[in-house]
């Protein structure tokens, strides 16, 4: 069967919504200023800062607050999977395609947003960094997402928002890439996807022409 990776955050689900959903309750939970929402949206730097560091700094910020549970489940809990990407999905594999999903991350926030949106029951499998002890774009992650696939890296796809990291780490191992712009202009310099699309269903659509 021919290999279709596909990115987990701001690719499959809108993580960015999610996480700030969390924080707005998280603030009204503990009586803080709303107007807080978008310093922590910019200290989680769309989960790419470390999760200690910013545990860290709302620590400091509101007086040894835990926001242990926030910072684990709050995305995770509200992560929901559009319907437009679940039917794009449902099309790729009854067209006989193998779909993985390779992300970076903690596997415990990961695999719960895997679950709680049901993409355990669509795709084949998934690799996720932090128990694969590598991440993208380190080739290794993609070799994993081919071996549980079964299938070769050969012709396959990734599709993802990430330029370096998804569309960086499938030239590195010789597979197409789909960026998911959003609407963003593409800037890197050292590398180009195969092809740009807006959002994630026509991603895939035009990556497997189903």
């Amino acid at each position: 069967m021919p290999l279709l990776m596909i990115d987990l955050d701001n690719t499959l689900v809108d993580r960015d919504a999610a996480f700030r959903a969390a924080a707005t309750a998280f603030l009204a939970e503990h009586d803080l200023p709303e107007a807080d929402l978008d310093w922590i949206t910019a200290l989680d730097g769309s989960g790419l800062t470390p999760r200690p560091e910013v545990a860290s700094a709302l620590s400091a910020r509101y007086g040894g607050l835990d926001s242990r549970d926030f910072l684990d489940r709050g995305a995770a809990d509200r992560t929901t999977l559009e319907d437009p990407v679940r039917e794009a999905l449902v099309e790729v594999l009854a067209a006989g395609w193998s779909c993985v999903i390779v992300t970076n991350g903690r596997t415990v926030q990961q695999e719960a947003k895997i679950r709680n949106t049901g993409l355990d029951r669509l795709v084949h499998g998934w690799v996720i960094s932090e128990d694969a002890g590598h991440r993208k774009p380190e080739p290794e992650i993609f070799h994993l997402a081919a071996a549980l696939a079964g299938a070769p890296l050969d012709g396959s796809w990734m599709i993802g928002d990430s330029a370096l990291a998804d569309v960086g780490g499938a030239r590195g191992v010789g597979a197409r890439s789909a960026w998911v712009s959003g609407g963003r202009p593409w800037t890197e310099t050292r590398c180009r996807p195969t092809f740009t699309a807006p959002d994630t269903a026509s991603a895939i659509r035009r990556a497997t022409g189903t």
